[in-house]
């Protein structure tokens, strides 16, 4: 949790699948990220979705497990990953979407005063983001595809961001390397604001992609909408990268402490 926010030590967290989780809803989760004040060292949010627990679980990547170990804030993202907390654990959770949280942030916390900054995107949604909320100071760097791995791409980036000063700090360059990004992006200490790892949340916020309609994510069914509106790119998202959720969630219940989790209360003696 924030060290500045004013809800620090009064937020409950819960460890599902490795994660300490802070359970905050979408209203609770922006009010955590206003009270941090102008000019505070750089700390970053992951909403996590079932992509993440999976490549957390299951890949091995000490990269990203340092990376989410180091978050501020970590927000539960995806119907799948909350139904099986609830349903399989008994574990109340709430559910905050990136994309949610961005969207609440922009119509009510963000003012034209505040200085933004985006990583990822393009100029059109940059155009957008200032017509729509009247933003006066948006900067936004865009790194080269694959930059993740070319380590002058990747200073570039963090020097942008020590070099524009923002209170937001959007980073929409999907994950992990979103995530990556922030954690270098802490360590070095040079940079300040809020980091958001939100993915695809500014695609949707500028119209630049069409969201699922209210009706698929009330039934947690915007997993389905993105696979049928672009198949190409989703079929592997969803069922190499999300849907073994399920995998991981079923050895937890067998072995919840090797999760990091206390049996669900029906399970215990």
């Amino acid at each position: 949790m924030f060290a500045e926010s004013e809800a620090a030590g009064s937020v409950r967290t819960q460890t599902f699948l490795k994660v300490p989780f802070d359970c905050l809803d979408v209203a609770g989760a922006a009010r955590a990220i206003a009270a941090r004040p102008p000019g505070s060292p750089f700390a970053y949010v992951v909403t996590s979705n079932a992509s993440h627990l999976v490549r957390l679980n299951e890949r091995g990547d000490a990269r990203f497990a340092a990376a989410l170990e180091d978050a501020g804030l970590h927000t539960l993202d995806g119907s799948a990953p909350h139904w099986l907390a609830r349903n399989l654990f008994g574990l109340d959770i709430p559910l905050c979407p990136g994309s949610d949280l961005s969207t609440y942030l922009f119509e009510h916390v963000i003012t034209p005063d505040d200085a933004v900054t985006v990583i990822g995107g393009n100029d059109e949604m940059k155009r957008r983001l200032i017509a729509r909320y009247g933003l006066r100071t948006l900067h936004m760097h865009v790194p080269p595809m694959g930059f993740i791995d070319d380590p002058q791409a990747v200073e570039a980036t963090i020097r942008f961001v020590e070099e524009h000063p923002a209170r937001y700090v959007f980073l929409v360059v999907g994950a992990p390397r979103s995530e990556y990004l922030a954690h270098m992006i802490r360590a070095r200490g040079n940079a300040v604001g809020t980091g958001l790892c939100v993915g695809s949340a500014l695609n949707f916020l500028t119209g630049l992609v069409q969201r699922a309609s209210p009706a698929f994510r009330k039934l947690g069914l915007e997993w389905l909408y993105r696979l049928i509106q672009s198949p190409s790119t989703h079929i592997e998202r969803v069922f190499v990268d999300s849907l073994p959720i399920f995998r991981v969630a079923a050895k937890a219940k067998v072995n919840p402490a090797a999760y990091g989790m206390k049996p669900a209360a029906a399970d215990r003696p």
